[in-house]
């Protein structure tokens, strides 16, 4: 059976199309490989970063766990914070209501020690009155002092002189009588 020329420039093309189709496919082969060499990563980086990946992990889960101790100590402080807070507010009011009665019992002591100051002074001036009126009255005492002084000198005069006075009546009296005496002899 004798091929015609048909047949071969038929098979010729056919072939011909293959080989374009192979090379096309070889392209898209050589492509895929030089994408795939891009993105391809060596075993030894791969364990690597592997590592690397489940230190982090390991590391992670530590601070996840200090976190959640932290956290614990943070919602306990937070606690007694929140006690204390009530406990110095209690304080706060109870040392307000003494601060409050202190100051009461202040502006008492106070509107009473002014009237005290008032009541003293009141006084002070009764009594500087009164010690000048004592001190006119010891000047009137003096006065009069001195006046009777004056009227008992007087008075010492007048009987010095009427005790002679008598002393001379007397005198006269007693030489008169001599003289009657004498006479009616």
């Amino acid at each position: 059976m004798a091929a015609g020329p048909g047949t071969e420039a038929l098979a010729f093309r056919q072939l011909r199309d293959l080989v374009a189709t192979q090379e096309a496919l070889l392209e898209q082969l050589r492509l895929r490989i030089v994408i795939q060499e891009e993105n391809f990563v060596h075993k030894e980086d791969y364990e690597a970063i592997v590592k690397k990946l489940e230190k982090e992990e390991e590391e992670h889960s530590k601070t996840k766990t200090l976190l959640a101790k932290e956290a614990e100590k943070l919602q306990f402080a937070l606690g007694e914070i929140e006690v204390l807070s009530k406990q110095l507010e209690r304080e706060k009011q109870i040392f307000e209501k003494a601060l409050s009665n202190v100051k009461s019992k202040v502006l008492r002591e106070s509107t009473k020690k002014d009237k005290l100051i008032s009541k003293c002074n009141e006084i002070e001036s009764h009594i500087i009155k009164q010690e000048d009126l004592l001190n006119d009255k010891e000047n009137e005492i003096k006065e009069l002092q001195q006046f009777i002084t004056k009227q008992k000198q007087t008075l010492k005069t007048q009987v010095s002189d009427l005790k002679i006075q008598k002393q001379q009546e007397s005198y006269i009296a007693q030489v008169l009588k001599k003289k009657q005496k004498k006479g009616l002899k």
